[in-house]
């Protein structure tokens, strides 16, 4: 089989008007596929400069296929359809080891077709260390090495308005962009570079908050073989991701004509505030996922695509987050709906295996952060409470009990959780505490929940009777009463 590369594949290359600091999985899926689409769509035409922004040799640089590669998209379309697509990713023109080729790097500063910078240096990597310096080569910080950059740049061309770029990190933290911004000033502080630099960064510059939505599941490893075979081509860096994508920018409306989404079906959104996209993935996508796996797993089911094969779990879910979750979100309600029917899509994947217990992981912080803000709201706006939410919290606690058909669970969560909950279940087990004063206890925990939950109406007696019919009956049992299957 032929070597993918430019040489045995004709494919366009483009200008560098882009510069992309990350050269992993998770960019290669999502940004550069999605340039890739644009360039094949619309009159965008821009190419992608990819900076490795860390020092290390084990991955091979994508120099080696011309930045060619494959992404292999997977899932349920928006008719519910199995798709497996294909696409030879061309938008990459070349990628820059900063760290054995910094002049390359600081040469990109002088073109003036780059507009747009994107990052994804993991969570850690926007950071500030006061001891990089503004001649390191490179600073060892990401934000350093931006602020090294955005310098030059400024100094050669003058500090024109038109120099200035469009900064979109893709790092998982909250406001992403205020947070780089912020630290690209402390820098210019620290190396005391000119004030008129600081205004063109202020007025020529735009640092973007997103939020990016792809499930990546990155190089396949134990498929690699047969899907070269079945591609015909050789290929060390294709990746693997689900159907479904959404991209949203706070930041300036001409971002959209940057990046010609005119006439795209790219779920991409350029909006003035992110916080309610946020709250839409955090209450559905990831609060569906959070109250599913106590009570899934606790039915004797391992992974959320088995969970969602199953009738009863599938009601479950749908009523959560239709009647209880939605309600309480901020964007217009057909929006809400068709990300929800996304997410339960998602879930069915059939090329995704999710196991519950992976997913469990610092259940009772994903509790407070994914679903309490929607509990609130539900119970100030309805006075009532969410049922199914209750039945979640119930499954979350007989989860914790650590046992699932007499086998110990293992969980991982706050210390100060496990042994409250093996403190609890133990007096509990001996007859020293009610059903009742252990779902309190839990309730009651301000350390953790900064107010005491027994305090929202009917929440304690809701969630008690949920538990015990679970320890008499069983969580299916359970579910199918509430439910009325």
């Amino acid at each position: 089989m032929q070597a993918l590369n430019r040489k045995n594949f004709n494919k366009n290359k483009y200008p560098t008007k882009i510069m992309q600091y990350g050269e992993g999985n998770f960019l290669r899926a999502f940004i550069d596929w999605q340039i890739d689409k644009l360039n094949e769509t619309s009159d965008l035409n821009a190419g992608v400069a990819v900076i490795r922004p860390i020092d290390y040799d084990a991955i091979p640089l994508l120099n080696v296929q011309d930045g060619l590669y494959t992404t292999i998209i997977r899932g349920l379309n928006e008719q519910g359809e199995t798709v497996a697509d294909h696409r030879i990713i061309s938008s990459i023109n070349e990628e820059i080891p900063v760290y054995k080729d910094f002049p390359r790097y600081m040469a990109l500063a002088e073109n003036p077709d780059l507009k747009i910078i994107f990052s994804n240096t993991t969570e850690a990597g926007i950071e500030y260390i006061d001891t990089d310096k503004l001649n390191d080569s490179p600073a060892k910080a990401f934000p350093a090495k931006l602020t090294q950059w955005l310098f030059h740049r400024f100094n050669h061309f003058n500090g024109s308005t038109d120099s200035g770029m469009v900064i979109i990190p893709c790092e998982l933290i909250d406001y992403n962009g205020e947070k780089l911004k912020e630290i690209v000033f402390q820098y210019c502080q620290l190396w005391q570079l000119p004030e008129a630099f600081s205004n063109w960064l202020s007025e020529a510059n735009h640092f973007c908050s997103s939020l990016v939505d792809r499930i990546v599941t990155g190089f396949p490893r134990d498929e690699h073989q047969q899907l070269q075979e079945s591609l015909g081509y050789l290929d060390n860096f294709m990746v693997t991701a689900e159907y479904f994508h959404l991209f949203v920018i706070q930041g300036p409306q001409h971002l959209a004509e940057l990046l010609c989404l005119q006439d795209s079906d790219l779920n991409i959104k350029i909006v003035d505030d992110i916080s309610p996209y946020k709250q839409q993935k955090v209450g559905i996508l990831n609060g569906a996922h959070t109250a599913l796996v106590p009570l899934a797993y606790m039915a004797n089911i391992d992974s959320v695509g088995e969970a969602l094969a199953d009738p009863l779990f599938e009601k479950y879910l749908t009523q959560l987050i239709f009647a209880e979750i939605i309600p309480t979100l901020d964007l217009p309600e057909d929006e809400l709906k068709r990300f929800a029917n996304d997410v339960l899509n998602r879930f069915r994947n059939p090329y995704i295996c999710h196991l519950l217990l992976s997913i469990s992981l610092n259940s009772m912080t994903k509790f407070k952060t994914r679903i309490l803000p929607q509990l609130h709201t539900y119970v100030a706006t309805n006075n009532a409470v969410p049922n199914m939410m209750a039945l979640a919290i119930a499954g979350q606690i007989l989860m914790y009990k650590g046992l699932r058909n007499d086998q110990p669970i293992e969980l991982s969560d706050a210390p100060q959780w496990l042994e409250l909950f093996n403190t609890l279940w133990h007096d509990f087990d001996n007859n020293a505490l009610s059903l009742t004063a252990l779902v309190e206890q839990v309730l009651g925990a301000k350390w953790h929940w900064e107010s005491d939950l027994n305090e929202l109406p009917e929440l304690t007696a809701t969630v008690t009777t949920h538990l015990r019919t679970m320890l008499t009956d069983g969580v299916a049992a359970t579910l199918t009463k509430q439910l009325g299957q």
